[in-house]
């Protein structure tokens, strides 16, 4: 496809040092930033989000996972592989592919995305997917950590998810698809690993809601752990 192979060119031939700057050392990390538990009316959901990333000289390679078991199945998989740059102190752009695993059919993406510190210090993820077969989509993550202590952390989190055609495959409409929101509780036991517990919540939107047959809005405790390495 035409905009994967434009987006693995700005991955790999993008420079991988400033001009006439010495190179830093290459930094390697791995954050798990949810692994959580949550039951609802109908399932018991175990959800993994993280990423993997190497950096240097202000560039990064990312690679994002997402999944999300149901009943001890696999219910949804995305990877992103990622190249980021930055445009500014407190912003970056990434570029690269996304691919959801499940649910079947398989979906490729190309994937342009902007992340940083919007004011008021929310974290802000704001991505475009261009998929085959003109399929397009975006999605709003924002994130803001409120310090209750040395310890104590409160985190509400928002996202938003917005697709531009019909995807019955899939069993999801045009427009509005998808928010979610969660406000989490965490206590830091290390620097590096938080446990934490909340709420969560989310609702389908428009024609996805069509598909889900009344199944569209939900909401859990949940339990988990955040870590860094």
């Amino acid at each position: 496809m035409f905009i994967c192979r434009l987006i693995l060119c700005f991955i790999f031939f993008m420079p991988a040092v400033q001009a006439g700057s010495k190179q830093d050392p290459v930094i390697t990390g791995l954050k798990l930033d949810r692994f959580e538990f949550h039951n609802t009316e109908n399932d018991d959901v175990l959800y993994l989000e993280g990423e993997t990333y190497l950096s240097q000289d202000a560039y990064t390679a990312v690679l994002k996972a997402e999944v999300e078991w149901k009943n001890g199945s696999t219910h949804d998989v995305e990877l992103q592989l990622l190249y980021g740059v930055p445009i500014s102190t407190y912003w970056d752009v990434y570029a690269g592919v996304r691919n959801d695993f499940k649910p079947d059919p398989n979906r490729t993406w190309g994937v342009l995305s902007l992340e940083g510190l919007a004011p008021g210090f929310i974290e802000m993820t704001a991505s475009v997917f261009l998929g085959e077969g003109a399929h397009t989509a975006a999605r709003l993550e924002l994130e803001y950590e409120m310090a209750l202590s040395d310890r104590w952390m409160l985190t509400p989190e928002a996202e938003i998810y917005v697709t531009g055609q019909h995807d019955e495959a899939i069993r999801v409409g045009v427009g509005l698809s998808k928010i979610e929101a969660s406000l989490l509780l965490s206590y830091n036991i290390h620097p590096q690993v938080a446990p934490y517990a909340g709420v969560k919540w989310s609702a389908l939107y428009g024609e996805t809601a069509d598909y889900a047959d009344g199944e569209d809005e939900e909401s859990a405790l949940v339990l988990g752990v955040k870590a860094s390495f």
